[in-house]
């Protein structure tokens, strides 16, 4: 399927594409390659195909949720930089 520089003009002011005349004519020739693709698929008889959503199987991959430890306070502080009891102390980030 052709399409016309007006209709690729239209696409890229869509698009908000500034193009130059070489490029108008590239995407033009491209735009047709892929128009003539879509239309070879709309040749397929599709009657025997059932609508779906998804072509592959999906399956959950998570793993379970398992109750584990997790670190004590003293482990998680350890390498803080500054510290103000059970806390991280970090600089004030509104000034009064």
């Amino acid at each position: 399927m052709e399409i016309s520089l007006a209709e690729v003009d239209h696409v890229a002011e869509l698009a908000r594409l500034g193009l130059t005349e070489q490029e108008r004519e590239q995407f033009r020739a491209q735009l047709s390659t892929i128009l003539g693709y879509v239309n070879q698929l709309s040749e397929l008889d599709t009657s025997q195909v059932p609508p779906s959503a998804q072509v592959i199987q999906v399956e959950n991959v998570t793993r379970p949720d398992i109750i584990r430890p997790g670190l004590t306070v003293e482990q998680v502080l350890t390498n803080a930089p500054a510290r103000e009891d059970d806390y991280f102390r970090v600089p004030p980030v509104f000034e009064e």
